[in-house]
């Protein structure tokens, strides 16, 4: 044996060996999947770990590429193989499929090993199932886009899906539709009913949407009784006036809610793309623009978006900076329309109307004005303004008549906010010296419905002063003589739309008849408005109501034209 022929080191050779089987003993015995691949991906050998997780017995596995465990493509070399080598480093995010094809979310991490006495160089993959990671991972994204009442898309889930369905419409040349449903006088049912019944009624109206709508189109919620429709794929020359009409047949039928049968109108406005809007913000604004616009229409309506409505939005500010440079220059005035009782034929009061009539704009109704000034903050000004100039126009119609009227002014929910407006009335009536039970404020039946607390007080405040209460446009709304009994209300003004349909004598107008007859037994006077027939005023009287006022009497006049018209009318 040569000098330089060296002896096997047996300690080595068993050190070797016991290490082998301590590296064995911790791959069988760690929680992790392991799987040793060669330099090509193929599956050397894997730990019980693996077999545990994927389903695969061990002899399924070696000698099988890695991709059989993956649940997504992995990126391949230039000889077809896993790029194993693009993937060493930080562990990541991956999936695995098991067995039976269902899929397993993993962290793995790719650790190279180097070539040992003669093998060949591999890699050892390193996995652990993270499903409850991703499961909470999902249900907090899941939370922060959806509305956890009706579990619904919400803003910011409709945005960004809005940014790929437009790629989408771009690339395959249809169009998409964008529809906004705002439910009108919701907070009604909300607080006369309770939230409960008005969660229920949300519920309901978004399982009725997403039945409406086909599996591939989006319903979100956008917070309160909003809500948004996307519809994809539509032909150019889709008719959707036809699906409109179908979504209020079918979405905005009544429901039943713990024996409350509730009548649901919406407010609909639309765009389409790529005619309306070319970015999502731009298109949510639009349709926006025109829910806006079928609400302004009296609500219940649909509203397709065209250009010129930007002018309309456009004119209402400019509206709005008119409407204060006019209530600085003295612009506005007031017109008094009488009011008659019927019993007797004699004018017992006038109701105070504003009116505007503009050096640029020409006369300006009423309905555009007074929204404008709700909107801009000026109804307060405004409505301080008709009351003082009323209570001393009232004084100089009183001296003249040689009696007394009373004057009814309609206040907006704004006013009754604060108590400075309470102080506001008590110097008006002092500073034109009425007596305060001349003076009738008219409030919307919507307002009672709106805050009980806050209402209440304020309307006993009111009667304190010995200031009357009426409710003003009776009927149009969700409340009813039952539920009036809770407030101080005087007088009733019923809606002018009821008493349109009293066109003949033997008209039966039952919601009339109600109001008249449930209003007296609640000690409570009746007044009709938009009396413009002599049918009308017979019926009226036949059912006993007690004061009337329209065009069949007046219209409204100036304070100067209130005297000549009064003696005409008392004969």
């Amino acid at each position: 044996m040569g000098p330089g022929h060296r002896v096997p080191d047996g300690g080595a050779m068993e050190s070797r060996t016991e290490g082998a089987a301590l590296r064995r003993s911790i791959l069988d015995t760690i929680p992790f999947s392991i799987i040793a691949t060669d330099a090509r991906g193929r599956i050397v050998t894997v730990n019980p770990a693996t077999t545990a997780l994927l389903g695969y017995d061990r002899d399924e596995l070696v000698g099988a590429p890695l991709s059989v465990v993956d649940g997504a493509r992995r990126r391949l070399s230039a000889g077809g193989a896993p790029a194993l080598t693009d993937d060493q480093g930080d562990d990541v995010e991956w999936v695995y499929r098991r067995r039976d094809g269902t899929t397993v979310p993993v962290q793995e991490a790719i650790v190279p090993l180097d070539a040992e006495d003669g093998e060949a160089p591999g890699f050892l993959v390193v996995a652990y199932d993270i499903t409850h990671r991703a499961r909470t991972r999902d249900h907090v994204e899941h939370l922060a886009t959806h509305d956890s009442l009706t579990n619904l898309p919400n803003r910011a889930h409709l945005l960004r899906h809005l940014e790929g369905a437009l790629e989408r419409a771009e690339q395959t040349s249809l169009h998409l539709a964008l529809v906004l449903l705002d439910l009108d006088h919701f907070k009604r049912i909300n607080d006369s009913l309770g939230h409960h019944i008005g969660d229920e009624l949300l519920v309901v109206v978004a399982e009725r949407l997403l039945a409406w709508t086909r599996s591939d189109d989006l319903v979100a919620r956008l917070g309160g009784d909003e809500f948004a429709v996307v519809l994809h794929d539509l032909p150019p020359y889709a008719d959707l006036e036809r699906r409109m009409e179908e979504l209020m047949v079918d979405v905005l039928a009544p429901v039943v809610v713990h024996g409350y049968e509730l009548a649901v109108t919406g407010s609909i406005g639309g765009i389409r793309y790529p005619a309306d809007g070319e970015d999502p913000a731009t298109l949510l604004k639009h349709a926006d623009i025109a829910m806006y616009e079928a609400k302004a229409a009296g609500r219940n309506a649909i509203r397709w978006f065209d250009h010129g409505m930007l002018k309309d939005d456009d004119g209402r500010l400019a509206l709005s900076a008119a409407l204060r440079q006019a209530l600085e220059q003295g612009e506005l005035s007031l017109a008094y329309q009488p009011q008659l009782d019927l019993a007797t034929g004699q004018v017992v009061g006038v109701e105070a109307l504003a009116r505007w009539t503009s050096p640029t704009l020409g006369p300006v109704p009423p309905d555009r004005f007074i929204p404008v000034a709700e909107d801009g903050g000026m109804i307060t000004h405004l409505g301080n303004w008709v009351l003082r100039t009323a209570c001393e126009a009232l004084v100089r119609m009183q001296e003249e008549l040689g009696h007394p009227l009373r004057l009814a002014v309609n206040v907006s929910p704004r006013q009754l906010r604060g108590r400075a407006w309470l102080e506001e009335i008590a110097d008006a009536i002092s500073s034109a010296g009425i007596a305060p039970a001349q003076l009738e404020v008219e409030i919307t039946e919507g307002l009672l419905i709106e805050d009980h607390g806050d209402v209440v007080a304020m309307l006993e405040s009111l009667r304190s002063l010995g200031v009357a209460i009426v409710v003003d446009d009776f009927g149009r709304g969700y409340s009813s003589l039952a539920y009036l009994t809770k407030f101080p209300i005087d007088k009733i003004k019923i809606d002018r739309s009821f008493i349109s349909e009293i066109t003949c004598a033997d008209n039966d107008a039952a919601i009339v008849d109600a109001i008249i007859v449930m209003a007296h037994a609640l000690g409570m006077t009746v007044v009709a408005e938009g009396v413009e027939t002599a049918v009308q005023e017979r019926y009226l009287r036949e059912r006993g109501c007690d004061e009337v006022q329209g065009y069949r009497y007046s219209p409204g006049v100036p304070a100067d034209d209130v005297v000549q018209v009064t003696r005409a009318l008392s004969g």
